[in-house]
């Protein structure tokens, strides 16, 4: 017993720290008493396949064809808006401030409190410095430059939206982290103190200085290492204080759920969705535009709102075109009567206020489209005003 338990002692400290850990111990128990654990692994809401489906050799050929890799990263250089102190420095005036950082990384300002979902400052979303997709344009902004955050929140463990090098940079604050289940495992092991963690099962929520965030429910899966053991949850977070709600999706294949949670914690003056990375070789774990914008509509039960467009442009992590989850976004939501704001990297709005909704995404991906000559025109509407 003694020489296995070194065995493993061993074999631990030999995982590469971006694997981070796996859960054991106290929060391992709490990961079994989880009504939404069984047979050994966290379940899904509904049936879900995880992984390419159909044909490997099908999907080898459409993911690594020559001319669809061209057109998955944008010819021209992704305008980022570079957020300075004067940017984040004066308090939105609506009490709500939204700032896309790219993927799925998200500042948001809401009543004198600020929230930072899924945090991705490293170059690749990958355990190697040297290997996997890597970032599509800079940061808006360095890490250290963005000033104290009231807590960041993480949807689930994969690289694109749990980076290793962020969180050791963040752990050097005084910043409280809401992850789901088992997540904390990782963090402990990069340097967070386990006092400033809270970690929650679906429909728990917590307090942070005056808001009160929930995790919910989300169709997805979780990993990091070479063996997924599915014991880190995924989630979708609410958070809420006394005058506004906001919502993100993290990574989700679209399910009936999101009306329960629009009816339990919305509606929401932001809903930040997942649009992108989609394919047919795995549509139980990513949405892709038109289930974003329905997911959207069934959180808000009728209500009215902002979408926030997330989880593209920033990454090449699925065999569409670059551009493809914008123009599909904006169109489903034109057709769906929908507010949405489609601003470029780093550009601030305020869900109250006057969008962006220009596609300037266009531009970037005319020369590899094709498409030079229409990339100029402008969408009927320049800027809305959200209702």
């Amino acid at each position: 017993m003694t020489a296995s338990r070194s065995l493993s002692s061993t074999l631990r400290s030999l995982r590469p720290l971006a694997f981070g850990a796996d859960p054991a111990g106290e929060r391992m128990e709490r990961i079994r008493r989880s009504p939404h654990f069984a047979n050994g692994t966290f379940q899904n809401p509904l049936g879900t396949k995880v992984g390419p489906q159909g044909s490997k050799v099908a999907f080898a050929k459409t993911y690594f064809d020559k001319e669809q890799r061209v057109r998955r990263a944008p010819d021209g250089t992704i305008p980022v808006h570079p957020t300075t102190l004067a940017d984040l420095a004066r308090p939105p005036a609506t009490g709500l401030r939204i700032t896309w950082m790219g993927h799925s990384s998200v500042l948001a300002e809401i009543d004198g409190r600020r929230v930072l979902f899924d945090p991705v400052w490293g170059d690749r979303c990958s355990p190697f410095a040297f290997a996997g997709p890597k970032r599509l344009h800079p940061v808006p902004l360095p890490l250290a430059a963005l000033g104290p955050v009231d807590v960041v929140v993480i949807s689930h463990d994969h690289y694109d939206h749990l980076d290793l090098p962020t969180i050791q940079a963040l752990a050097g604050t005084d910043t409280v982290f809401a992850v789901p289940l088992g997540v904390g495992a990782h963090l402990e092991r990069w340097g967070v103190p386990a006092d400033r963690l809270r970690e929650l099962d679906w429909n728990e929520s917590t307090k942070i200085n005056g808001l009160t965030l929930t995790a919910t429910p989300a169709r997805h899966f979780c990993g990091r290492g070479l063996r997924n053991t599915q014991h880190t949850l995924w989630a979708s977070w609410v958070v809420a204080s006394g005058e506004h709600r906001v919502y993100h999706s993290g990574d989700t294949g679209y399910f009936p759920g999101f009306a329960d949670i629009g009816r339990e914690h919305g509606p929401f003056d932001a809903t930040m969705i997942q649009i992108g990375a989609y394919s047919e070789w795995w549509p139980d774990i990513h949405m892709t535009p038109e289930e974003g914008v329905q997911a959207h509509l069934d959180l808000q039960g009728g209500a009215s709102g902002v979408l926030l467009p997330i989880h593209w442009g920033t990454f090449n992590l699925a065999p569409h075109p670059w551009e493809e989850p914008a123009d599909g976004t904006l169109a489903a939501a034109r057709k769906a009567g929908v507010d949405v704001a489609l601003p470029h990297p780093g550009l601030p709005f305020e869900p109250a206020g006057t969008l962006p909704v220009e596609p300037w995404w266009r531009t970037v991906a005319a020369t590899a489209a094709g498409l030079a000559d229409v990339a100029v025109k402008k969408p009927e509407a320049v800027a809305t005003p959200a209702n």
